[in-house]
């Protein structure tokens, strides 16, 4: 087997590298292991000492790639580089499955003239012994969770994308090394860092939340919203939403769980007026736990919760925030 196995690493708002591109990481180099060859982690950063730095507790090599300031925002940017990056011809490229992830995987996929296996939630190296390639063979969850595939690359070689706790995040024996290659300047993207945030102000990130509190189309409005974040304060726990309640214009989509937005596997999910749509649960039905408030007792959420809490949210969120908040004190 010739070329290594890449991992593509996203940075969270404090710039170190997200739980899922350390589960990446660990998988690049347990596949590496059983296939024979090298693995690396990939980043794309304009500041990426301190990613880097963490990475290499996780993976034998990591590849940094420096980006220019004014397009370090730019997603597009950023895989147009990975990809000129990838003159060494890797032979898999693991992406985490978030909205990021999967637009990185159809920038390689075009650049690269690679195909993509999407949102795995298991990956294992087969040596060709069951007639098809060497190469990665990955399970994933369709249907809503109620069938697992396996599916392999015709020629052995692809795209990955990884759901989040497919693979724990394990550090190496031995640390690795960390280089910087240089590219050729970056095309013109049409995409201009205007300016940031301060992770402060940030939302915490509902793909490293052991609690995530999640509000659909039933909180009704702002006043919902108020509620459901009182929910989540009391639990120490982040707040995500539906699609029907980004939709409507309620919450932001950068916290949307589902097949169109991003994929938690958190300790316990908590459902605050989510009906628990197919959509919806693609993103979610991982979880450890998983606790639902909703008036309509027939609602699908119900067939997969642990405790099914049906009644009025409006009275029963502010009666557990007022528990919670005497626990503590």
């Amino acid at each position: 087997m010739s070329g290594p196995i890449w991992a593509v690493v996203e940075l969270d708002p404090d710039r170190l590298p997200t739980r899922l591109s350390l589960e990446a990481a660990t998988a690049a180099r347990t596949l590496a292991a059983a296939a024979g060859t090298s693995s690396a982690a990939i980043i794309a950063a304009s500041d990426p000492g301190t990613a880097a730095a963490a990475l290499a507790a996780f993976v034998a090599r990591v590849v940094v790639v420096r980006l220019p300031a004014e397009v370090a925002g730019s997603n597009v940017a950023a895989a147009g580089a990975i990809a000129t990056a990838a003159a060494e011809d890797p032979v898999v490229i693991l992406v985490g499955a978030t909205p990021e992830g999967r637009e990185t995987a159809g920038i390689l996929a075009a650049r690269l003239g690679r195909g993509v296996l999407g949102n795995a939630t298991g990956l294992a190296w087969s040596g060709g012994a069951d007639g098809a390639p060497a190469g990665p063979r990955v399970e994933m969850s369709v249907l809503g969770g109620r069938a697992l595939t396996t599916s392999a690359f015709a020629d052995g070689r692809g795209i990955i994308t990884v759901r989040p706790g497919a693979v724990t995040a394990e550090p190496a024996d031995v640390a690795g090394t960390v280089e910087e290659v240089s590219i050729p300047t970056l095309p013109a993207t049409g995409v201009r860092t205007v300016g940031r945030a301060d992770a402060a102000t940030r939302r915490a990130s509902i793909e490293e939340a052991s609690i995530v509190v999640t509000g659909g189309r039933g909180l009704g409005g702002p006043g919902g919203v108020a509620l459901l974040e009182e929910l989540a304060g009391a639990l120490g726990g982040a707040v995500a939403a539906t699609r029907a309640a980004v939709d409507a214009g309620w919450l932001p989509f950068a916290i949307q769980v589902g097949q169109t937005g991003r994929t938690i596997r958190p300790s316990v999910y908590v459902g605050v007026g989510v009906s628990g749509a197919i959509q919806h649960r693609v993103g979610m039905q991982d979880a450890e736990t998983i606790v639902a408030i909703n008036r309509d007792p027939d609602a699908p959420i119900a067939e997969h919760a642990d405790l099914y809490v049906v009644g009025d949210l409006f009275e029963i969120v502010p009666a557990v925030v007022a528990a919670l908040r005497a626990r503590a004190t």
